[in-house]
């Protein structure tokens, strides 16, 4: 070992940079085994139903076509334990977009030929798309996402509300969203003397393996997986989707190699999307601002084959002290795709309520809203009463308050007005838990003074590879040019999924372990083998054991708005976030991270919608022309959009001190800007997204 200044913590370049901007990086669908078909799928054009029959001779008759799979023709599969993956395994159609047939040709163009030619007859049935308040079916789940209990009750919230001095009870809409990742989802897969090789888009390979080993009933050491590097996902990546399987499937009928990317009007139905939800959150407190009831009821809907429940309410439980609370999940079963995992589920759309009530309830007690924040900020968890391994929500508030310049704005809305234009300013707090999960990684040190450290995690464009190097130079001592990295691949050491912004804290806990060990019998300089010196990891035990405090990671939106009474457009004109996130590994990849999750939370608040067409039961918005994702020319640059980060040391985390930074850097961001719109024009928008339309309307006869 050679010592060294250690990395960890500096802006590290991405080792796989290069890669990527020269084309070298190779993706799902870039993977072309000799022999390669290409597979098209065809989706359901009913929004309930059951498959009469497929006629696709037309299709057959087309060049290049090779076959079209259905339900009818292809070999029989285990039932999946995720119902959204048993795709081609009956004629039921639970919902628009459902797969029904896949059509596999010599081309990718002789394959989309022939799905247009696919006819597909149906027996229909009467179906329901539209989540409402009062709607017959909604229920009280047992859980929400995550495990998380559906109802958690302190106090007497409902009595305490009816005698708070200052009340505040408001309803608040979030639209169905969409991940919309750059590289839609894809996979190559090919058989060879039973054994199945995937390259897949995917945030956790390992997972994939599993699900492919129990669907196709093979032992997981006869199939490998991977996702050597994926084009985003914001957790429509996060579970095994319905376009590896059908890969794998043409491949085994075809006796070929077969490409499937999944066409991104597609995507919206077969990939999850984020559940609309609908809000009721009512706040008491007395005439000082100090809070004496917190309750929120979060409102969603899921398919009616997989129970996913957004558990926004969650965050009204770690957020602010109070004597009373109460925070209830209900679901609707509708006949939709079924929602998933986008982009911190439950936090962001449960925040942006939450915090939208905070900003009204500051104004009902004439408090600036960072103090009323910081007036209620509470020593232990409120919901478990378990002490905060570490809390700096007060420090965010603070500094990011300096930085972005809070002390000068007017409290009064609707008076910064240049013509036509009305300016505001708006603050939210940010949340999101620390999550880790069990993994083994290896570190081996090779003749000649290189390192090798190998463990399955999965980079979806964070910079996994860099960090993990990172980590591992610092527990060797070593240079981090002499440390190689593997990773994405379902053979190496088991490790969970990039996710629930768990991603570096699980990882790179057992490759510091690992390099650590490492490091220690070395220490005597033994003479190494040819095949070098591997130390082993596994984490399961010290993760399972749990903790007793309560671990989450805080921040603090800061967002000045414009207001266009002429149009109604809304422009974000400055945007700032402040957080306190352990560790911080890479300050390069983790200033990219939180603005990355800040663009996101502007999408949310001003561009971004889905709706359900309650007719034919589809989304309308399917594609990036009708689904308004924020492009640079929505967004400030910098320095008018920035992100800070307090140097917080916890001890109480895992060996590397990290929180996690994928997602909380969306969780405040929409709330913020709808306060900053509100202060601006002095009229509470409670739905989202701001668009023109809305906007100008509840402008009208105001301004």
């Amino acid at each position: 070992m050679t010592d060294t200044t250690s990395e960890l913590g500096t802006g590290v370049p991405r080792r796989e940079g290069r890669d990527k901007v020269t084309g070298a990086a190779r993706y799902a669908a870039e993977f072309a085994p000799p022999g390669r078909l290409y597979a098209w799928p065809v989706p359901a054009i009913v929004a309930a139903g059951s498959v009469r029959s497929v006629d696709a001779a037309a299709a057959l008759a087309l060049p290049g076509v090779v076959d079209v799979l259905t339900a009818r023709n292809t070999a029989p599969r285990a039932p999946a334990e995720d119902p959204t993956l048993n795709v081609l395994q009956d004629d039921d159609v639970p919902h628009r977009g459902w797969f029904v047939a896949l059509v596999v040709a010599e081309t990718l163009e002789a394959a989309r030929a022939g799905a247009q030619a696919v006819r597909v007859h149906y027996d229909t049935r009467p179906h329901d798309v539209t989540l409402t308040r009062d709607h017959r079916e909604r229920y009280v789940p047992e859980e929400a996402n995550g495990g998380h209990p559906a109802v958690r009750e302190r106090g007497d919230a409902p009595g305490a509300f009816d005698a708070a001095p200052i009340r505040v009870d408001a309803a608040y809409d979030v639209p169905p969203l969409h991940n919309h990742p750059m590289e839609p989802h894809a996979a190559t897969a090919s058989w060879e003397d039973g054994h199945l090789t995937v390259h897949d888009s995917s945030q956790g390979s390992t997972a994939v393996r599993a699900a492919l080993a129990q669907i196709f009933g093979l032992a997981e050491d006869r199939i490998t997986v991977t996702s050597a590097h994926v084009g985003g996902g914001f957790g429509s990546k996060g579970t095994p989707r319905p376009h590896v399987v059908l890969a794998a499937l043409a491949a085994r009928h075809t006796g070929r190699p077969v490409t499937l990317a999944l066409p991104r009007r597609d995507l919206p139905a077969a990939v999850g999307h984020r559940a609309p939800t609908l809000h009721r959150v009512r706040l008491g407190a007395d005439p000082d601002g100090i809070l004496l009831s917190v309750e929120h009821t979060a409102l969603t809907h899921t398919s009616r084959i997989k129970e996913f429940v957004e558990q926004a309410a969650v965050p009204a439980r770690v957020m602010y002290g109070s004597p009373h609370s109460s925070t209830v999940h209900e679901v609707v079963p509708l006949d939709v795709a079924s929602p998933s995992w986008m982009r911190a589920p439950g936090e962001a759309p449960g925040m942006y309520a939450l915090e939208s009530a905070m900003d009204e309830l500051a104004e009902r007690t004439g408090l600036d809203p960072v103090e009323l924040r910081v007036l209620n900020d509470p020593a232990d968890e409120p919901d478990s009463g378990r002490p905060f391994s570490s809390r700096h929500l007060v420090e965010c508030l603070r500094e990011g308050a300096r930085r972005f310049g809070w002390e000068e704005r007017d409290p009064r809305p609707g008076v910064r007005r240049d013509g036509p234009r009305l300016t505001g300013t708006g603050v939210a707090a940010a949340t999101y838990p620390v999550l880790v999960s069990p993994c083994r990684a290896t570190a081996t040190a090779l003749p000649g003074g290189d390192y090798l450290v190998r463990v399955n995690a999965t980079d979806i464009g964070t910079g996994a590879r860099t960090v993990l190097g990172q980590i591992a130079a610092d527990a060797l001592g070593a240079p981090g040019d002499r440390v190689r990295v593997e990773i994405g691949d379902s053979d190496l050491p088991p490790a969970p999924l990039a996710g629930g912004s768990s991603g570096t804290a699980s990882w790179g806990w057992a490759v510091h372990e690992a390099c650590a060990t490492l490091a220690g019998r070395l220490a005597g300089d033994p003479e190494l083998p040819p095949e070098g010196l591997t130390a082993e990891a596994d984490t399961a035990e010290a993760v399972e054991a749990g903790s007793p405090y309560a671990r989450h990671a805080f921040g603090a939106h800061f967002a000045e708005v414009s207001v266009d009474t002429d149009t109604g457009e809304v422009r974000v004109v400055r945007a700032y976030g402040h957080f306190a996130a352990g560790r911080i590994l890479n300050a390069r990849t983790a200033r990219s991270q939180f603005l990355g999750g800040m663009v996101m939370g502007i999408g949310m608040a001003l561009t971004e919608q889905s709706t359900l067409d309650p007719a034919f039961g589809g989304f309308a918005e399917r594609d990036l022309a009708a689904y308004h994702v924020p492009v640079s020319a929505d967004i400030p640059a910098p320095p008018a959009i920035e992100a800070g980060w307090l140097d917080e040391a916890d001890p109480h985390l895992n060996p590397v001190g990290g929180k996690g930074i994928g997602e909380i850097g969306i969780v405040g961001m929409a709330a913020a800007v709808g306060n900053a719109a509100h202060h601006a024009t002095g009229v509470r928008f409670r739905s989202l997204p701001l668009t023109p339309d809305k906007v100008r309307a509840a402008l009208a006869g105001v301004v």
